[in-house]
């Protein structure tokens, strides 16, 4: 875990694993910054979806949970829910198991 600075901020905590970096429950001011809530938004119900990223995708999870598993390592994840603001970098496959359904607020740089 790490002290963000730069783009993410003066104080917020920011966790860092496998590439993904984690901001928990960022203050209304600093969304509001980023302009999320006029980013597009999208959803998935629970289940197990295999993903490869083409772009840096960094999104605001307004509800939901998930658990990412890195590709080829079971046993090597991150967690992220609701209230997160996650960055996943260009290029990651990963497996999320989503428990809780998500609904977030997205944007991809390219």
């Amino acid at each position: 875990m790490a002290q963000g600075k730069g783009d993410w901020g003066d104080s917020e905590i920011v966790e860092e694993r496998f590439g993904v970096r984690i901001e928990r429950h960022p203050s209304q001011s600093r969304l509001s910054d980023l302009g999320i809530r006029s980013w597009p938004k999208w959803g998935c119900p629970p289940g197990k979806f295999p993903l490869k990223f083409e772009a840096e995708e960094t999104f605001y999870l307004v509800r939901g949970k998930v658990r990412a598993y890195m590709k080829g390592s079971p046993d090597q994840y991150v967690e992220f829910g609701a209230g997160d603001l996650v960055v996943i970098p260009k290029g990651m496959s990963c497996t999320w198991d989503v428990s809780v359904a998500i609904d977030k607020h997205y944007k991809f740089e390219y």
